[in-house]
């Protein structure tokens, strides 16, 4: 049985624990507030662009060049026809741990979906060791594109595959991360970026993907300046940009998140084992004085 001083330990290194999981329930709280607006902020720009995207894409019969970039398409380049370059999976996770099973879902994701071969750009620091212990080590360091998502760097990114993808260094590009579903739930998502999804079909919050609603198409009579092509090729980029960023801020979100979450649980748990061990520490005093008083009331018979 542990003595009164030990009992007393463990209780001042309880409380200990419970201040530090207490603020980091707090950090991760307005961390997760501050990402939501984010996302919330650019949702509208993200849906006028697939509007549009849906529009240009529909109108003149240019469909299948977006989906097929191997023909030629005015706006992406040749691709070769007979591909033998290796695939790129982008992998996002976070650079700390600390935030329940969000790490470890993500890494399963990307092992389940990865191939000998492929190259894997992993965006943090825990993607990043755990590719590297399997042999995909990531040709660049992109660990602050997790903590801090920034449209710019994205789009460096974005613009660099794109580039390899049309030239036939690579044959195509997945991105996998965390989507943010609710507080109490994250999902491992697998997104394809390049080549490109369908334009007519857009995904949906929970990542099915749906028919865009035929009230956003152009009617027959409709006139596009500039030309549809024309808008396309200037769409098209930002879109594949912007759905990155969004995959980015969308994971930062899942990340707070699941670490809110994860340190209201220790939170709990802490509170429970120091009441415990309060217990425990006063039935020991008690029996202490009890003790010391009978040994009194012995020595005064004893008398």
């Amino acid at each position: 049985m542990p003595t009164l001083k030990e009992i007393k330990g463990r209780i001042g290194s309880v409380k200990s624990t419970l201040k530090i999981t207490s603020a980091m329930k707090l950090v991760s709280s307005a961390k997760l507030r501050k990402a939501q607006n984010a996302i919330a902020a650019m949702r509208p720009y993200e849906e006028e662009l697939r509007r549009m995207l849906a529009m240009a894409s529909g109108a003149g019969g240019v469909t299948e060049t977006v989906t097929s970039p191997a023909k030629k398409a005015d706006f992406a380049g040749d691709v070769p026809e007979k591909v033998t370059s290796p695939a790129v999976i982008i992998a996002v996770a976070s650079n700390s741990s600390l935030c329940g099973g969000f790490n470890a879902n993500v890494i399963a994701k990307v092992r389940s979906v990865r191939r000998p071969g492929d190259v894997v750009y992993s965006i943090g620091r825990k993607m990043a060791d755990a590719m590297a212990r399997d042999g995909f080590r990531s040709p660049s360091d992109y660990s602050a594109l997790s903590e801090h998502p920034a449209y710019v760097d994205a789009a460096a990114l974005v613009e660099k595959l794109s580039k390899d993808f049309y030239e036939g260094r690579i044959s195509g590009v997945t991105l996998v991360y965390t989507h943010f579903v609710s507080t109490s739930r994250q999902v491992p998502v697998v997104e394809r970026l390049l080549p490109i999804e369908t334009p007519d079909h857009v995904g949906g919050d929970d990542g099915a993907v749906m028919p865009v609603p035929s009230s956003v198409m152009p009617g027959p009579d409709a006139l596009l300046e500039p030309s549809a092509r024309e808008l396309l090729a200037a769409l098209l980029p930002r879109t594949l940009k912007l759905k990155l960023y969004a995959a980015l801020l969308d994971s930062a979100a899942a990340e707070h998140a699941a670490r809110t979450i994860a340190m209201q649980t220790a939170t709990d748990n802490a509170e429970d084992l120091l009441s415990e061990l309060t217990l425990q520490y006063n039935k020991g005093r008690q029996q202490k004085i009890t003790s010391e008083i009978l040994d009194l009331a012995g020595g005064q018979a004893a008398e």
